[in-house]
């Protein structure tokens, strides 16, 4: 089996070129070699007519001289014939050519017939036959045209033709082939460098074909691999600094509970750290498991319809605890909607975001929760009055572990996993969310939603 394409290039285009020769040969040989021959055969007759009509005018004393001028021309073979079905005069070329015409076609023309060749075997089939008579006596000219030594050269013209067209195209095709094969092979080399984990790869091309889209996709494809990688190894780099300090933490006391006599109270002071490490440790497993399910898809909505704004209300009252500590003041302003979703999945978002803003609000502030509906989808606005998000971070806060502020992170708790599952959570659903936001007058977060879930999640 031949696997270089480059070969298989050049030979589809030698068997392309040799059957287009062929195939043309005989479509044209079977469209005009009828006409040809009737065109011909046409000539000759008028040919042979003139002939015979110069053969009456020279009848009987220059027939020696008329003949001797005939058979001089380099066209045609003529022989002519009396009624007895003898041979009256002939060309030279007649032996060699062995123009021989049988009983039953020379009795047709003596009787007045005309004659077209190519009745029988012996016959060229541009061979005419033409009567006349000459003072009550019937005659025959047989006359044909001299076609064997330019049907040679024709076809040895045709020959060379047919293999300088293939030699000069294959040749053509072997350079073309370099050019079109050479940008695969760069591929093929750079595709194994990246299954050796080198993303930072990148081709050259000004190409604007097919060859050309598929390199500067193979470009697109590296660099969001590249961007891919760098975010695997920043992902792994956070999860472990996350898990290592309650570890951390949970070691140290531990060792300081074993090590030290203390009294009852540091004692518990110590197991409550430690308790609370590993409540965060825990919260942070269960929150890297559904964000690695939501990423993978392996988390399905489970549809219901339900009141949007009734889930609102019950997140509000199951947070109150944490707003009303901190004195905040909460507004609700909320149409009531009926909406298809995941319930439970829009209730974790619905907390996320409520948290996030009752975190970073200061005491004695403002939270809004407004909801609103359109047609076809529904807007929800958790807005505070918190500290806010710089304009450059905003596109970053989206990103698992993500955090502005790292000082004020830990004294507010959170392991920046909150919002990369509010933003799948809602890709989940088909929907959007933007963020509106400035240094110290707070965040507004702004979660479109269709009322219906996407036709994929439907149950038939």
């Amino acid at each position: 089996m031949i696997k270089s394409l480059y070969v298989r290039l050049i030979l589809m285009f030698v068997a392309s070129v040799m059957a287009s020769v062929f195939l043309s040969f005989f479509m044209t040989h079977f469209l005009f070699s009828h006409k040809l021959r009737s065109y011909v055969q046409d000539n000759l007759v008028v040919s042979g007519k003139t002939i015979i009509e110069s053969y009456k005018n020279s009848y009987p004393n220059h027939l020696d001289t008329l003949m001797g001028g005939i058979t001089a021309l380099p066209i045609f073979t003529i022989i002519v014939y009396d009624e007895q079905g003898r041979p009256l005069h002939e060309t030279d070329k007649v032996a060699k050519h062995k123009l021989i015409v049988d009983e039953e076609n020379l009795r047709s023309v003596l009787n007045g017939g005309v004659f077209r060749g190519g009745m029988g075997k012996e016959y060229d089939r541009l061979v005419v036959g033409l009567p006349f008579q000459i003072e009550g006596h019937a005659y025959a000219l047989f006359i044909k045209p001299e076609t064997n030594d330019v049907a040679t050269l024709a076809v040895g013209y045709f020959r060379m033709q047919l293999f300088l067209v293939v030699f000069i195209g294959t040749l053509l095709v072997i350079v073309t082939s370099r050019y079109i094969v050479r940008p695969l092979k760069h591929l093929t080399l750079a595709t194994r460098n990246m299954a050796k984990g080198d993303f930072s790869i990148r081709l050259a091309t000004k190409s604007r074909d097919e060859i050309g889209e598929l390199t500067a996709s193979f470009n697109q494809m590296a660099q969001e691999l590249d961007s891919l990688e760098r975010v695997r190894r920043q992902f792994v780099s956070d999860v472990s600094h996350e898990i290592q300090s309650p570890l951390t933490s949970i070691k140290g006391f531990t060792m300081a509970l074993k090590q030290k006599k203390m009294d009852e109270e540091s004692r518990l002071r110590l197991l409550t750290i430690i308790e609370e490490e590993s409540d965060r440790l825990s919260r942070l497993t269960q929150d890297l498991l559904k964000l690695s399910a939501l990423e993978h898809d392996q988390i399905q909505p489970n549809m219901s319809q339900y009141r949007l704004d009734e889930q609102l209300k019950d997140v509000m009252i199951a947070s109150e605890p944490l707003w009303s500590n901190k004195n905040i003041q909460l507004n609700l302003d909320l149409e009531p909607v009926v909406i298809s979703a995941d319930e439970d999945k829009l209730s974790q978002l619905w907390t996320n975001l409520l948290s996030n803003a009752i975190k970073f609000t200061e005491p004695g502030g403002m939270i809004s929760i407004n909801l609103i509906a359109s047609q076809h989808s529904v807007t929800v606005s958790v807005a505070d009055s918190g500290v806010g998000i710089p304009e450059e971070e905003l596109h970053h806060i989206f990103k698992p572990f993500y955090k502005i502020d790292q000082a004020r992170v830990r004294a507010v708790g959170g392991n920046g996993i909150g919002l990369s599952i509010v933003k799948r959570i809602i890709e989940l659903h088909g929907g959007e969310i933007r963020v509106e936001s400035a240094v110290g007058k707070g965040t507004t977060m702004n979660v479109m939603l269709p009322l219906v879930l996407p036709n994929k999640y439907n149950k038939v």
